[in-house]
Formats: structure tokens, sequence, C-alpha cells
């Protein structure tokens, strides 16, 4: 069936009519920011900390817009009769995002989380040569970066989170370990002393305390003659009462 004509200007008058009866919007920025999605790509912020210099960054991005400068360090042996190591050392990392198409792809190769999406946006400059960042400014924007989305309650652990939890329990159970074995070493060294202690000899008593038995045995002899007299005394007193009688 052939088109109406005129059908396709009554469609676009409809939908002119619907916009016209609804209610107009404006945003009040720069007075008022606007809300963004967590996820907005704004500018990149690195964590120079966990960059290895691999240049994968570099290598992946489509418009050769980031620039990396290294060297190389030896690296003494950890103990001895090891081997020296050399690592990579960063100097440069800039971005320039006068080139930048913000497609991502240097953040989703790092293999070390080096790389953050900021949702920060207002960096506009007037020259085109300040639109090149080099690590100091990129580091900047690391304080900008949100906190990642909390994981579904079903997800797995992050890698990274149960390793380093398996290394803190690891080290916490060694210092566990330690203490137990220095709780019994102390408790083995103080057995010998209770067991001294407990077999130590009676005391002998005091010069004033066998003085002072000294000084009662004259008493105890003296008691003891006096009773004896009174023994002896007794049957001459009973002859008596008798004769008397």
């Amino acid at each position: 069936m052939p088109p109406i004509p005129g059908s396709g200007l009554a469609k676009g008058l409809a939908v002119t009519l619907r916009t016209m009866t609804k209610r107009t919007v404006t945003a009040q920025y720069p007075d008022v920011q606007p809300e963004l999605p967590p996820r907005s790509r704004g500018v990149i912020g690195l964590f120079e900390e966990n960059c290895t210099v691999c240049m994968l960054c570099a290598r992946e991005c489509p418009d050769w817009c980031i620039y990396i400068d290294s060297h190389k360090e030896t690296v003494p042996a950890a103990a001895p009769g090891g081997r020296e190591r050399s690592r990579n050392v960063l100097d440069r990392f800039a971005i320039d995002f006068a080139l930048c198409m913000y497609c991502g792809i240097c953040i989703e190769v790092c293999p070390f989380d080096a790389l953050f999406w900021s949702p920060e946006f207002e960096y506009a400059e007037t020259d085109i040569h300040e639109l090149t960042h080099e690590r100091d400014k990129l580091r900047e924007w690391m304080w900008t970066v949100p906190e990642p989305p909390a994981l579904d309650p079903g997800a797995e652990e992050p890698k990274e989170i149960a390793a380093a939890r398996k290394a803190a329990d690891k080290l916490q159970a060694q210092e566990a370990q330690k203490a137990q074995q220095a709780h019994e070493t102390q408790q083995a060294q103080q057995a010998p002393q209770t067991e001294a202690a407990q077999q130590v000899p009676e005391t002998k008593p005091a010069p004033e305390a066998r003085q002072a038995d000294g000084a009662q045995q004259p008493h105890r002899a003296d008691g003891a003659r006096q009773a004896q007299d009174s023994r002896e005394a007794r049957p001459g007193q009973a002859a008596e009462e008798e004769g008397l009688e």
C-alpha cells in the first residue's frame, strides 16, 4: 500500500507537539555540577607505585598519545650468595589529551592496575601543549578517582585481596607461634626456681628465740622441784593428822 501523502510531515509535527508540551529542564552548569555516572570517562589518573614500565599501554594505544621513558637499575642481592637483579625505573609518564580519544584501552590492558578513570572533565586549556599531562599531574587526578562499586554477594573475591588476606593470616600465625614459644621458654626457666624454693631446709631458730627458751627452762625446773617436795611432804602430814585423832 503506497504511503499516504503528507504522513511523514504529520509524524514529524506530532513529535514536535509532544516535545513542546514537556517541561523544559535547564542544567545550571557551572553553578551546579552535573551528576555523572560512576564510570564516566573524564580524565585518566596514574598510580605510579603500581607501574612496572611494561609499555603495554603505550603499545596498545591507537592514537599513540602515551609517552613513557625509563631506565634500568641494578638491585643488590637480598641474601648472601644471591644474584643481582635489574628493574625498570619510571622517568616519565605523560598522556596527551589533545590526541586521546578516551577509548579506555590503556586502562583495560594494564596488568598491574596503574591507570584509572576519573570523572573530572574540567581541564580545558587555552594552550594545546598544556593538555599533555605529565606524571605529577596524572598523580593528582588519582585523588578524584571514585571507589569501585561493590561486588555482587555471590561474586568471587578478587585475587589480590585473597592473596593479601592469606599473607596476613600467615604472618599472624607466625607471630602467635613465636609468642607461644616465648611463653613456654619462660615457664621452663621459672620451673627450676620454683622447685628450688620448695626444697629450702628449715631455718634455725633465731638467737633471741633460743635465749627465751633458755630463760624458761629454769622456771620449769623450779616448778618440778616444788611439785616433788609437795609430794614428799604429804605422807608426813597424813601421819600427823592420824596421831592427832
